[in-house]
């Protein structure tokens, strides 16, 4: 089944705030292997002049999926069909530890593509103060719809 082209532009406000913690990023960094002291060692990270440690560039990622409107039934998503296609990042600063920032997500895009559909969906990422900190660009694609 197609997915509902009438979402596409649709936004989504800001759910609950979420707040960077250093055992988050050290545990992401993990996850994907990456030593880099600056995401574990506050002292790394001033040394390397950020305030306390920073989150891996693609640590975004772990806010920007739980759009809410992407569970809607008129959507037509089916999740157990889902593959996480593609990702880029556009930053204005590293995230850092004891950030709480809020998510906003625009469909920006739905097509076919063979017999399956891709969605991409776009999240600005800012501080609960208003800063812009990074915006994600996530694309999905439903296999077989």
């Amino acid at each position: 089944m197609a997915l509902n082209r009438d979402f596409v532009g649709r936004s989504f406000p800001p759910g609950e705030p979420y707040e960077v913690g250093r055992v988050k990023i050290g545990e992401f960094a993990d996850a994907i292997g990456d030593p880099n002291p600056i995401f574990r060692d506050p002292e790394a990270a001033k040394a390397a002049g950020y305030p306390d440690v920073i989150a891996p560039p693609t640590f975004p990622i772990v806010m920007s999926l739980y759009t809410p409107g992407l569970a809607d039934p008129e959507l037509g998503l089916n999740f157990s069909m889902v593959v996480h296609s593609g990702q880029r990042f556009e930053y204005v600063r590293p995230l850092r530890a004891g950030d709480v920032v809020t998510c906003a997500s625009t469909i920006a895009e739905i097509k076919s593509v063979g017999s399956h559909e891709s969605m991409t969906v776009v999240t600005e990422i800012a501080t609960v103060e208003g800063e812009p900190v990074c915006t994600c660009h996530n694309t999905f694609v439903e296999r077989g719809a």
